[in-house]
């Protein structure tokens, strides 16, 4: 991995879960954030042109770039299909977001959230081309990829694009023995092609953080985080050169430094802990979601889709009344389950290909008692 030497450690700051309020981030927290981490030696951030409708770009450039020399850190930015619908959108959009994020290049710029279906769009664009060029004129160092589909489709887009040089893969100790993720086999085809792998989701939307008692139990047996297990069973494996965490604060950044700042790979007995606590949350009957939104943009029915997933978990896990409670909040002046439309938009976006209409008809028949 002699191209990323520039980076430092190999734990970056995921900039799409920001403390904000309705998208408009804290910069004050946010810069705060931003110093601790670069102070303890990490310079990795990675952002999106969708995420906190937009403001994620502009906040990393009033946070970091306007404050940092631009030798002194790695900015990742993403070629959203959302965002483009024929070959003369991508540059427009590109500078865009060059703009946004106050920089002149991009030390890794991603295809984002390629999928089989995604994956024609960007061919037919001419995407992949538009990207080498943009490369060979300077303003991207490395060309990626997000991926969430099968690993057959991962090792077709590797094979009929070798110019790739990272993919980022949703991987966590959750997900490894997924049959719909397919952590597992995702990150051997990457290994197969000779692919570092670049983790999101590694505590899978804050679920291995908001464990049951019977989980919590087993990790506190030993010292540190429940953070800290899931991020360190990731960085552990060989072939992964980055673990991004979405920090919303100076507390989640403090306490990811607190271990990832001198890493050191789960020792055997976390290892067996942390399987463990595999089988305990196997065992819990609930649906896949890690709130990352991209259902929520062209829903009809202004539906708050992942909160209300949430709630519906809450209630298969928990089976009290307080999931009702935070369902009338989730709701509150927005669609609510039983309004879905059957339109299947939100399933056609969705990176965990979640059944969301039948879901949601099940959210309805437990909290849509008027």
């Amino acid at each position: 991995m002699a191209i990323f030497n520039e980076i430092k450690k190999n734990f970056g700051f995921g900039c799409m879960r920001l403390k904000n309020e309705n998208d408009v981030v804290d910069l004050e927290e946010f810069k705060k954030s931003v110093d601790a981490f670069m102070e303890a030696g990490f310079n990795y951030f990675d952002t999106a042109h969708g995420y906190l409708s937009g403001n994620s770009e502009t906040a990393v450039r009033e946070c970091l770039t306007k404050r940092y020399d631009r030798s002194e850190y790695i900015l990742t930015d993403k070629l959203s299909g959302g965002f483009f619908e024929k070959e003369e959108d991508i540059r427009p959009l590109f500078s865009s977001q060059l703009e946004a994020c106050g920089v002149d290049y991009f030390d890794f710029y991603l295809f984002h959230a390629l999928n089989g279906n995604s994956y024609e769009k960007y061919k037919a664009c001419n995407a992949f081309s538009v990207v080498d060029e943009l490369k060979k004129e300077g303003k991207i160092k490395h060309i990626g990829m997000s991926f969430h589909d099968n690993a057959r489709v991962l090792d077709k887009i590797l094979t009929e694009q070798p110019q790739i040089e990272v993919v980022q893969l949703q991987f966590n100790y959750l997900d490894y023995d997924s049959p719909v993720v397919e952590s597992r086999e995702c990150y051997e085809v990457c290994v197969k092609h000779g692919k570092p792998v670049i983790v999101m989701e590694p505590v899978r939307g804050g679920k291995l953080v908001r464990l049951p008692d019977e989980a919590k139990a087993v990790f506190d047996e030993f010292d540190g985080s429940y953070a800290s297990f899931a991020i360190r069973y990731c960085a552990s494996f060989d072939n992964i050169f980055m673990v991004l965490s979405g920090m919303e604060d100076l507390a989640m950044v403090n306490d990811n430094i607190s271990y990832m700042k001198d890493f050191v790979p789960l020792s055997k007995a976390e290892s067996e802990a942390v399987s463990k606590v595999q089988q305990i949350l196997k065992k819990q009957n609930e649906i896949p979601c890690t709130a990352c939104r991209y259902c929520v943009d062209n829903c009809p029915a202004e539906i708050s889709i992942p909160e209300i997933i949430a709630c519906y978990n809450s209630h298969l896990l928990h089976k009290n009344w307080e999931s009702g409670w935070y369902y009338g909040n989730a709701t509150a002046n927005k669609g609510k389950a039983k309004d879905c439309l059957k339109c299947g938009c939100c399933e056609a976006e969705c990176p965990q290909h979640i059944e969301i209409r039948d879901v949601l008809e099940k959210a309805s028949q437990v909290f849509d008692n008027d």
